[in-house]
């Protein structure tokens, strides 16, 4: 449409409102679909776990879809009294909330205004991103250091532009690198004074022994953010928990949704969590899917970089517009993968972990897209 054309601006939104981008940071594949009017034959894009959540909790939630006239409890107690002991914390410490997503937009709608300065990493989480610009913050990046986010670099940031809020994934999305215990309790301790670090652990249960520090409510610096939707396999239901100091947490309840997490969703994640021996077979299945798509890198020519997720990013050997090209030419086989947005990472692929079926199918596309990609564009230097 052209600037002549356009729609008038809509004057009942609020300036901010009125100024950001009408885009949002995770397109589902179901978009795709509908665009292409072909589905998937692969879905490997959303790390999502294709190995399903636990039977018992599919039981659990199935027995209580009779219940689903009532609301949720909108306090989740249950579940976060199950969380508090598995931690050894206090309920008041957690908060359950409707994903990390759904949780990262109530902190930062707690913490950010017009202006406030916020740390993040070039290329990092966008979702965080989305919700910093959507309440007006200004975002101040740094640069990933050999793939990896850099905690000493963020740090520095923050006390140059004295941000409010530091975000850090560990295991990182969408580079799939994690740093040790060690180094994230460092940069825990040298949080400026009026800093909160936002401690992204998504795939932390899938990460292995030695990259989580020792869980510390009482350390006012750092909130760290966990969910069903990876090692649980329980992306659809919307399930995460924030874990922090009792003041931070008690926050939440003036402005989080007084109806509560889904009835159903809360049966479903306390059954996932006592179902310790799912947990483990997940695990080993995750391990394996890294190691085949580690041998189809391989097998392709390409460096995949060592993952402690539930996905491996595979370095595509070229710029961002092969990568690209590579994504599309892999759409166009049926398999539906994502990548990095940001430059240097963005000359990669990112691909989920999965059952056989679909390792299979990613084996016979990828040297066919890569066939077609250099056939459109060549292999540019990165």
């Amino acid at each position: 449409m052209s600037k002549d054309h356009a729609p008038a601006p809509d004057t009942r939104l609020t300036p901010l409102a009125a100024r950001l981008p009408a885009t949002v940071p995770f397109v589902g594949p179901e978009t795709q679909e509908r665009q292409t009017g072909t589905p998937f034959k692969a879905r490997l894009g959303a790390n999502e776990s294709g190995f399903g959540p636990s039977p018992d909790a599919i039981r659990a939630m199935r027995n209580a879809a009779k219940d689903c006239w009532m609301y949720g409890d909108p306090e989740s107690h249950d579940l976060r009294a199950a969380l508090a002991a598995k931690f050894d914390i206090g309920m008041e410490e957690i908060v359950v909330g409707p994903g990390i997503d759904g949780l990262l937009e109530t902190l930062v709608r707690l913490t950010v205004t017009e202006g406030t300065p916020v740390v993040t990493s070039a290329g990092a989480y966008p979702t965080f991103n989305y919700h910093v610009t959507g309440y007006g913050g200004t975002l101040h990046s740094v640069n990933y250091t050999a793939d990896h986010e850099d905690p000493d670099h963020l740090i520095a940031k923050a006390r140059e532009v004295g941000a409010r809020l530091i975000f850090i994934a560990n295991p990182d999305n969408p580079m799939g690198t994690c740093h040790t215990a060690a180094t994230i309790q460092h940069m825990i301790q040298t949080v400026p004074e009026g800093c909160l670090l936002v401690l992204d652990e998504a795939y932390i249960d899938l990460a292995g022994d030695g990259f989580a520090p020792p869980i510390n409510t009482h350390d006012k610096r750092v909130i760290r953010l966990r969910t069903f939707s990876k090692a649980y396999g329980m992306a659809g239901a919307r399930v995460g928990y924030a874990i922090g100091h009792a003041a931070l947490i008690s926050a939440f309840d003036r402005v989080r949704n007084h109806f509560g997490m889904s009835r159903i969703a809360q049966i479903g994640a306390l059954a996932a969590l006592e179902d310790t021996d799912w947990l483990a077979k997940v695990r080993a299945q995750v391990e394996q899917a890294r190691e085949d798509l580690y041998e189809i890198a391989e097998d392709n020519g390409l460096l995949a970089i060592p993952s402690a997720t539930n996905f491996v990013t595979i370095d595509c050997g070229a710029d961002g517009v092969f990568a690209k090209t590579v994504l599309e030419a892999l759409r166009d086989e049926g398999v539906f993968v994502r990548m990095p947005m940001v430059a240097p990472l963005n000359r990669c692929i990112r691909v989920t972990c999965a059952p056989p079926r679909e390792m299979k199918l990613l084996a016979r596309a990828l040297p066919k897209a890569l066939a077609a990609a250099r056939e459109q564009v060549g292999e540019k230097p990165s």
